[in-house]
């Protein structure tokens, strides 16, 4: 017995799922199958018709038809055995016996038929059998894989127990250390170590651990822990347990030394000298800082016309007198801070607090002292223009976009993010004034320029596309900076109220973007 194939056809002759089990041309297998509802007959009790080359065993299923394409010299009797099991799997893997069920469950259908038939000859299997092995379960992948975790759960355990004992073993050791003093629970946890005679502590605030704690020494002195990247030393280190130690135990250098082998640098401790008192050390002197910042907020339209408002802000120091000078421009309104003296400004640009014994509020980021507005709708005093030019040729659409700078302004990391509707690949880019980036997750296109002043006060480019709606590229979002202001505000000097020569002072300009769109 040699079957050629195993199909599943409608009965208006349209092939929904064959498997050939030996080697026969599509051409071929088309045919028979296609020729296979012309040779029904009717008012006939077998299933089964003939040609000169093949015999074709079938048995109806509702409205579809299983067929089985032997040669003629097949036993037809186990050929009907064939058929009759093929007929069982099929509502196991199909839940409707319809051309939508069949597609659906074509793949499935394909492996239970190749676990029934091999290389023509019918295998001695059963339903259950062959249901087993298309599930290609293993009972002995199960078993290894309960093995496996109980594995896991018994080194879990063991780690649980572990630690258990070592918690165990540091309390009872910390129980009968014999240090010289009261250990009482308090919140948070400290260590006093001990060494030549100086005394250091250091505490942080976990867990629970030893309180009041006394020793004698003329100097006290605390120390901050060092950074992430150094090792903790004998005086700094926080630990769970509260005790006094002369010097490093043999378990810190080991550590240490440990930590060493691993390629961490580690810095000696340096025992501070008796009789060093902190008030020896001389403050720190920084300059007075004073920022200027300007905030732009432009809505370009993509057909013309613009609303462009300006903000922002001020300056910090501390108890001196800030001599300013404005650029004189009549479209910006200054306002100074309510706690600021307004008619010293006003007649004088001197910047003063109503108070004169109360300093500047420092390192208060966000509080600003001055500030002023501009808003305008003249496109002239906008830094940069985008314009954006999309168009269809075709089954593509290029999308041409360039920009215009004023010579206002020197701008710098200037970055053009466009919209692109979802693509599957980035865009063509046929040409480009500086650099592109293709964001694929957030679908948007963009454009990086370095610097732009008056050598590349314009610049353009192109880049194609699948067809889209013209709407899809917009709003365009502009990012930039600038070191230079519309207000061209400058500090002139700085004089201390208390007397004194004048401070050294730095001034930060910058003209940063906030909402800057073309829409």
């Amino acid at each position: 017995m040699v079957v050629l194939a195993a199909s599943i056809v409608s009965k208006a002759g349209k092939v929904l799922l064959s498997r050939q089990f030996v080697e026969v041309t599509r051409i071929r297998i088309e045919g028979l199958l296609a020729a296979f509802p012309k040779l029904l007959g009717t008012g006939k009790q077998h299933t089964y018709v003939e040609t000169e080359n093949v015999r074709c065993v079938y048995q109806p299923i509702e409205a579809l038809y299983l067929l089985l394409v032997t040669n003629k010299q097949s036993n037809i009797l186990e050929d009907l055995e064939t058929l009759r099991l093929l007929s069982k799997l099929i509502p196991d893997y199909s839940f409707s016996l319809d051309e939508e069920g069949i597609c659906n469950a074509a793949f499935e259908l394909i492996f239970a038929f190749d676990e029934v038939i091999s290389l023509g000859h019918k295998e001695n299997v059963t339903v259950a059998q062959v249901t087993q092995y298309c599930e290609m379960e293993s009972h002995e992948e199960k078993l290894h894989k309960l093995v496996q975790q109980s594995k896991i759960n018994e080194t879990k355990d063991v780690m649980k127990s572990k630690a258990s004992e070592i918690d165990n073993s540091k309390i009872e050791k910390n129980r009968g250390d014999k240090g010289g003093y009261i250990s009482m629970p308090s919140m948070g946890s400290g260590r006093i170590d001990s060494s030549y005679g100086d005394i250091s502590i250091s505490s942080s605030g976990s867990g629970f651990g030893s309180g009041p704690t006394f020793g004698s020494s003329p100097d006290v002195e605390s120390y901050p822990s060092k950074s992430k990247g150094q090792a903790p030393s004998s005086a700094t280190a926080p630990s769970k347990g509260l005790r006094m130690k002369l010097g490093k135990t043999q378990k810190t250098n080991q550590f240490l030394e440990s930590l060493k082998a691993e390629g961490e640098v580690i810095l000696d401790d340096v025992q501070p000298k008796v009789g060093l008192s902190k008030s020896a050390v001389p403050p720190p002197t920084d300059p007075v800082i004073l920022t200027v910042e300007e905030k732009l907020n432009v809505t370009l339209k993509r057909d013309g016309g613009i609303r462009c408002s300006l903000s922002r802000v001020g300056v910090w120091s501390a108890c001196v007198l800030v001599f300013v000078e404005t650029g004189g421009n009549p479209g910006i309104l200054f306002k100074s801070h309510p706690n600021m003296n307004k008619e010293l400004f006003a007649n004088e640009n001197i910047l003063g607090l109503k108070d004169s014994n109360r300093p500047f509020p420092t390192g208060q980021a966000g509080v600003g002292l001055l500030r002023w507005r501009m808003q305008s709708a003249d496109e002239s005093v906008v830094p940069l223009t985008i314009n954006c030019w999309p168009s269809v040729s075709g089954n593509e659409n290029y999308v041409s976009i360039e920009y215009e700078a004023s010579s206002m302004f020197d701008l710098r990391n200037v970055v053009i993010s466009v919209p692109l509707p979802a693509l599957r690949e980035a865009p063509s880019v046929r040409q480009i004034d500086g650099e592109w980036r293709y964001d694929s997750r957030n679908s948007v296109m963009e454009w990086s320029i370095l610097l732009i002043d008056d050598s590349s006060s314009s610049g353009s480019m192109e880049f194609v596309v699948p067809p889209a709606d013209s709407s899809v590229f917009f709003p365009i979002s502009v990012r930039f900076s600038a070191t230079s202001t519309y207000s061209d505000l400058k500090v002139a000097n700085v004089i201390p109220l208390r007397g004194g020569p004048p401070p050294r002072f730095a001034q930060r300009t910058q003209l940063v973007t906030q909402n800057y769109q073309v829409v």
